[in-house]
């Protein structure tokens, strides 16, 4: 049977963090991969209880395997959380966020393609989680289409299901603590023509708790991004040069 690993990454999360157990782990019991999936969700440093809350949990939960590091930001960490699924034996790595903005019941036809596709992704129709979010999203867009000349209809969602055998092919091009990991591979993904699929999803807005991202933060990562999508789309080039 297919091995799942979904993969959250956690940040001060102690409002949120029992309800998103509760809404993932009966999925990963669902697909438990002859009990060898599990839900590992990654603590990234917080300064509140959440690593507490999620080793409580893990106490009566086989298939949960809460895990800390220092912080390191989002992306460090889901690149953490997969480079751990890739080391650990998963089929599978799915991965959302731990703020209550995805849903769960909306995994099934993700899981059902799992097959037929490299990695099916939700692009978030009708986002609920504001304009400036929102706004950033479709400059983050046209930066990527920019540097890297491809066109990537939601880079960044956090509701993506991709086969390991294909991410571990490309997971070396991502820069350690690398913080827009999953956009990078969203456009490696296209890059390399692997095959995707875009699957629609709701997308709540925060469901408790405070957001960490402000403007002055998407503002410092877009100016490093800038930089660092036209060093990786250089190497991606001559990679694929001596490809061929």
């Amino acid at each position: 049977m297919d091995r799942l690993f979904i993969v959250i990454p956690a940040y001060n999360e102690e409002a949120n963090i029992r309800q998103v157990i509760e809404d993932w782990y009966p999925v990963v019991e669902k697909h438990n991969g002859d009990g060898r999936s599990r839900l590992v969700i990654i603590d990234d440093g917080s300064k509140d209880s959440t690593y507490s809350i999620l080793k409580e949990y893990a106490e009566e939960r086989p298939l949960f395997q809460p895990l800390t590091k220092p912080n390191g930001g989002h992306g460090a960490t889901v690149l953490y959380g997969y480079h751990y699924a890739l080391e650990h034996g998963a089929d599978y790595i799915f991965q959302t966020d731990s703020d209550g903005q995805t849903l769960p019941e909306e995994f099934e036809p993700f899981w059902r393609q799992r097959q037929q596709y490299d990695m099916v992704i939700g692009w978030r129709k009708g986002r609920e989680d504001g304009a400036a979010r929102v706004f950033t999203t479709k400059v983050l867009k046209g930066v990527i289409r920019l540097c890297f000349g491809v066109s990537v209809r939601d880079a960044n969602t956090p509701y993506r299901l991709m086969k390991a055998e294909v991410l571990r092919k490309d997971i070396g091009l991502i820069p350690e603590n690398f913080n827009l990991s999953n956009v990078l591979i969203s456009v490696i993904f296209t890059k390399k023509k692997r095959k995707i699929k875009y699957i629609p999803i709701t997308f709540r807005p925060r469901q408790g708790g405070v957001n960490s991202v402000n403007m002055k933060n998407i503002f410092r990562t877009g100016k490093q991004a800038l930089r660092d999508f036209r060093r990786i789309n250089r190497e991606l080039s001559e990679r694929q040069k001596r490809h061929f």
